[in-house]
């Protein structure tokens, strides 16, 4: 004979006070869980929305990031005509040449600001993207003009007018674009040239981003410019590139969970000493149930489950108080690109489901010892307690 779950649920609405404590101790413990895994998930998604399947980024052999490639217009001109990229509506290659370079921008904050991506990009990469302009327009060639992503622009209060010094001189903000979640909305862009000349770098480039004409011509573009002495570059599909960026976020994704354990041994001590008030005040009672016929083993199942549904309204208090940060902009370092990343908090399903997962597993270590101290009160013991 089993006890019916109200039993349980009563005994948490008699006892809310203790029950609200307890909760609210390990809602705190799962909300600094759900914002670390909030905040590395945000970031994961900012990479993997960067990039088409089409593309393919080329460095110079050995790069490991834009930041740190090479390229020569010379490279370009004998890489853009390689069989298996694909042509635009005029017949021409689709590759842009770029570079990247990193700019600083007051934060407020720091009075040395933040590093950002300065893209040096022809207009053919508009193309190789999915972005697309919110406000003002694309940039003129020639020109000392730059369009800013959306997350630079909220962050940087760097509206359309606004200006912005680096290289030899200030550049106008006349656009602002949208990537989407990906990482474009944390870079600038302006002119190649412009860009190259006012970084002394016009035969120093970055890299080149080239579309194949199709998927199944992916694989053997890429290991045609592998393989190619003239060139001595590397390639990888643009999705990859973005997708090793991640890592910026696991020493943050580790320190996270590193702080959570150590809060949820304190939470699972205190759900324990909960439920071990609960069985001595309830001392008599666990004897009636005895005497009504209800086993041990029942008995310890009834105390386990009150202790996991207490987690489970911590787990509750804790994705409350996490929501709030779903969708709100911040940003971390990357130790691939040496700049900033911007993006959002994503609390989605998953990252709730591991709140729950993590809230389930305090409840259980706190409730499993006080509930076998239950079974195992003799009646008459039991009965005799005050």
């Amino acid at each position: 004979m089993a006890l019916p779950i109200s039993y349980n649920f009563r005994n948490l609405i008699v006892r809310r006070t203790t029950t609200l404590m307890t909760a609210l101790g390990i809602g705190l413990t799962v909300a600094v869980l759900l914002a670390d895994l909030a905040l590395v998930n945000g970031l994961r998604d900012a990479f993997r929305s960067t990039g088409d399947p089409l593309n393919i980024l080329v460095l110079r052999k050995g790069g490991t990031s834009e930041l740190v490639s090479a390229v020569t217009r010379e490279v370009y001109q004998q890489l853009k005509f390689k069989p298996g990229i694909a042509r635009d509506h005029k017949g021409d290659p689709m590759a842009s040449l770029e570079m990247v370079t990193i700019v600083s921008l007051p934060n407020g904050l720091d009075s040395r600001g933040s590093n950002i991506t300065l893209r040096g990009i022809l207009p053919l990469g508009f193309e190789l993207r999915d972005v697309r302009l919110q406000q003002g327009r694309w940039f003129q060639q020639g020109q000392r003009e730059i369009v800013v992503g959306r997350l630079i622009a909220e962050r940087y209060n760097t509206g359309i007018g606004k200006q912005l010094r680096f290289g030899k001189g200030l550049w106008t903000v006349v656009g602002i674009m949208d990537g989407g979640g990906s990482a474009v909305n944390s870079e600038i862009w302006g002119d190649l040239n412009q860009v190259a000349s006012d970084f002394n770098r016009e035969n120093g480039l970055s890299s080149v981003l080239v579309r194949a004409a199709d998927l199944a011509t992916v694989p053997a573009l890429i290991n045609s410019i592998n393989d190619d002495q003239r060139l001595n570059m590397t390639a990888r599909t643009e999705k990859e590139y973005y997708e090793t960026q991640t890592i910026s976020g696991a020493p943050i994704e580790y320190l996270g969970i590193f702080v959570s354990i150590i809060m949820a041994v304190g939470s699972s001590f205190a759900a324990m000493n909960t439920m071990y008030a609960a069985v001595a005040r309830r001392a008599r009672e666990i004897g009636m149930l005895r005497v009504l016929g209800f086993s041990k083993s029942t008995i310890l199942f009834s105390f386990f489950v009150e202790s996991l549904l207490l987690a489970v309204i911590g787990a509750l208090l804790g994705i409350a108080l996490v929501l709030p940060l779903n969708n709100i902009s911040t940003s971390i370092g990357s130790f691939v690109t040496f700049s900033e990343i911007s993006f959002n908090f994503h609390v989605g399903p998953a990252v709730m489901a591991w709140g729950i997962v993590f809230a389930l597993l305090m409840g259980a270590l706190g409730g499993l010892f006080p509930a076998r101290s239950a079974a195992r009160k003799e009646i008459l013991t039991a009965l005799r307690e005050v």
